[in-house]
């Protein structure tokens, strides 16, 4: 398994920011390595939520099911990544002087056909690179959302 963490510094509260956190279905929209998520059943929310993610790392795409384990209203959500690559990750929603550090963890393990611990630590550096840009495009998406919220 290789452990990989990025994170961000965001000028809003945790309950900012987890209303856009939360909605899992939103995700492929800032996750820029998430083609499409498609929900197993009609939950969207908590423990028991499971999703089938489409994942393009360059060339390499893979379906990466998804099961939320852990769901911590306004802190954090906790997954298990089951297919080709496994492993656990969470988001971390910490208060922060004039905001949130959202921090994201996950320990992954690849498949010895794969190169297995080889390729998780050529993997990583890529990894974390593509989940920081992540976190710096959920930024820019939550600033619009806040600039410019919906109409109720």
């Amino acid at each position: 398994m290789t452990l990989i963490v990025a994170s961000i510094d965001l000028p809003i509260s945790p309950s900012g920011v987890w209303v856009e956190l939360s909605q899992l279905e939103r995700h492929a929209e800032w996750m820029a390595d998430a083609e499409s998520i498609d929900f197993s059943d009609e939950q969207r929310r908590g423990v028991g939520t499971k999703m089938i993610v489409r994942t393009r790392v360059g060339p390499f795409v893979t379906n990466d099911v998804i099961s939320v384990r852990s769901w911590i209203e306004g802190e954090s959500i906790g997954v298990a990544h089951r297919g080709l690559v496994t492993g656990v990750g969470v988001f971390v929603l910490v208060p922060a002087d004039g905001g949130t550090k959202f921090v994201w963890i996950e320990e992954l393990a690849f498949p010895w056909y794969l190169g297995g611990g080889a390729t998780a630590l050529l993997a990583a550096p890529v990894l974390r690179w593509i989940w920081q840009r992540n976190l710096n495009r959920f930024a820019k998406a939550l600033s619009s959302q806040v600039t410019n919220p919906t109409p109720a």
